[in-house]
């Protein structure tokens, strides 16, 4: 069943709506008490989510409002796939049609010979009738004997009769096809799907306006395996040799109503491209935040939103149960817990800190020790993504350190991210993390090299950027990357000096166990000319204007 969801945004409004289907959701994963939901798979996004009923609206009747509505590209993106999923769905309702209809015309042909070879022996066994009473014991020898030839014909009859339907069955491909439709549609109606009602508002049109609605169940039921293969892949807790788990901790914001916001007091340090978006998040989830930045003016906006002002790092720390920061780089995280009025110094038993920067292995292992020797708790957890994601709610959260911090800090990683795994010790995210910015920094370089390469040699960028979008390497980050090189705007949504420190701590690493990084190396290099060229503050797309000069 294809529906529109709309989720609560608290006092700050509500998300737009989403297209998705209902889904049958991994045996392993259990349905949230409370009010009535459904599993939704959202198209356009690997997102999933219970969402509750009220918050569910049939997509057809509301299709054209809610294009009108929302003009952003991922919302089209999702629109896109709709109507795919709603092309595919009906190439499969006309081929069951014309095999259905092929089998119908089969059998009224059969019905049809089978009628008229009754007939035919009906009038040949009344003249045989009407000659036996001409007779006397020879007629009735006869009578014996047509009746004996009338029972060794029936079964003769009733072959002919069935032998068309069995050259009219259809071959064993279109078998598959149809007869497990009424099965499944059966079972799936009995099960979840049956005991779903709409409300009283949208109930009509989901059962009327929604043609698709059975072969949508056919679809998600047909192969399983398939369907949710890679969900529970995400939702499974694998601890292998390193120790380290991964889990679904969240789906995005964009695609969840139901956030129950934690009941700690929560502080946030750094509000810069990424700290911005992660606190209007965690207040448009209910949150209780107090903020702090080295410039007091960024505080403004969000203390209009409703957050609290605090003074310094350490009052901060002091007044809250847990405290996030996220800022540039390992001298900055450092100075932010051992400076004055630091974070150290407003920790005390049972204060959760939770350091969200991207910095190196040993730099987030010393600031774990002078938490931990105050009587602290402490988790790392940089995020994977840029400002744009970071706004909607979808990064990706590395952690590792306090477990149970880890757990205390879920519906805050709901309300910022879309995944989150817990890696084990301290140092295993920070090392994750500087090798995802290292391969994301590697693929910018040798864009903007591909592209500078097509222009001097006469071949169109753009098409260059088609034919990439069209093959296997096709990406949002491809793509928007692309755009800005082509339009030449590097407004940043990822500083190229941070993906430039990320290539050098990244390169350090493979140092510190004698592992080679010859492409992050290269890579490097070029970052570090376009620095000299001024494109520190820009984005990290500006990469290529090492190329042109």
């Amino acid at each position: 069943c294809l529906i529109l969801s709309f989720f609560s945004r608290g006092k700050l409004g509500r998300y737009p709506p989403w297209p998705g289907k209902i889904v049958n959701p991994p045996k392993d994963l259990k349905k949230p008490r409370g009010k009535k939901c459904f599993f939704v798979k959202f198209f356009g996004t690997e997102d999933h989510a219970w969402i509750k009923v009220e918050q569910l609206k049939p997509y057809h009747p509301h299709k054209e409002e809610m294009i009108k509505i929302n003009k952003g590209k991922r919302f089209q993106q999702a629109v896109d796939a709709v109507e795919e999923f709603l092309r595919k769905t009906k190439g499969k309702d006309q081929a069951f049609s014309h095999n259905s209809n092929e089998e119908k015309n089969r059998r009224n042909s059969s019905e049809e010979r089978g009628k008229q070879s009754a007939g035919e022996e009906k009038r040949k066994a009344s003249l045989s009738e009407g000659k036996l009473k001409k007779g006397t014991g020879e007629g009735k020898k006869r009578v014996s004997s047509v009746s004996s030839e009338r029972g060794s014909k029936s079964p003769l009859k009733r072959a002919q009769d069935q032998s068309p339907r069995k050259r009219g069955r259809p071959p064993k491909d279109e078998k598959d096809l149809t007869i497990p439709e009424s099965s499944t549609v059966k079972r799936v109606m009995t099960g979840t799907v049956a005991g779903f009602k709409w409300p009283p508002s949208v109930s009509e049109p989901v059962k009327d306006s929604d043609p698709h609605f059975h072969h949508f169940l056919l679809s998600q039921t047909e192969k399983p395996a398939v369907c949710y293969q890679a969900i529970t892949k995400k939702l499974k807790v694998c601890e292998e040799e390193t120790g380290s788990t991964s889990i679904q901790a969240a789906d995005s914001t964009a695609v969840n109503g139901s956030i129950t916001p934690t009941d700690k007091k929560i502080g946030f340090l750094g509000l810069g491209l990424m700290g911005s978006g992660i606190v209007s998040n965690l207040l448009k989830m209910g949150h209780t935040v107090t903020v702090w930045n080295r410039t007091a003016e960024k505080c403004d906006l969000f203390i209009q939103e409703g957050a609290r002002l605090g003074r310094t790092p350490a009052e901060v720390v002091s007044t809250c149960d847990i405290t996030f920061a996220c800022v540039s780089d390992p001298k900055a995280a450092k100075d932010l817990v051992l400076g004055p009025s630091g974070v150290l110094q407003g920790i005390r038993p049972g204060k959760c800190y939770v350091d969200m920067s991207t910095v190196d292995a040993d730099t987030v292992t010393e600031l774990a020790q002078v938490i931990v020797s105050r009587g602290g708790r402490f988790l790392e957890a940089p995020v994977s993504g840029n400002q744009q994601l970071s706004n909607d709610g979808m990064l990706v959260i590395l952690a590792a350190g306090d477990r149970g911090l880890y757990e205390d800090c879920s519906s805050c990683f709901q309300a910022m991210g879309k995944t989150s795994f817990f890696l084990g010790e301290v140092g295993n995210a920070a090392k994750m993390m500087l090798i995802v910015n290292m391969v994301q920094g590697s693929f910018m370089a040798t864009i903007a090299e591909g592209l500078t390469l097509a222009q001097v040699t006469g071949q169109s960028q753009q098409t260059l950027l088609d034919i990439l979008n069209q093959g296997q390497l096709a990406s949002i980050f491809l793509d928007q990357k692309c755009q800005n090189i082509l339009q030449g705007n590097f407004k940043p949504d990822f500083y190229l000096k941070y993906i430039q420190k990320d290539l050098r701590l990244a390169i350090a690493l493979g140092d510190s166990v004698n592992h080679p990084t010859p492409m992050a190396a290269a890579a490097n290099e070029v970052y570090k000319r376009a620095k000299a060229l001024d494109q520190s503050d820009n984005d990290m797309s500006a990469v290529y204007r090492a190329y042109i000069h």
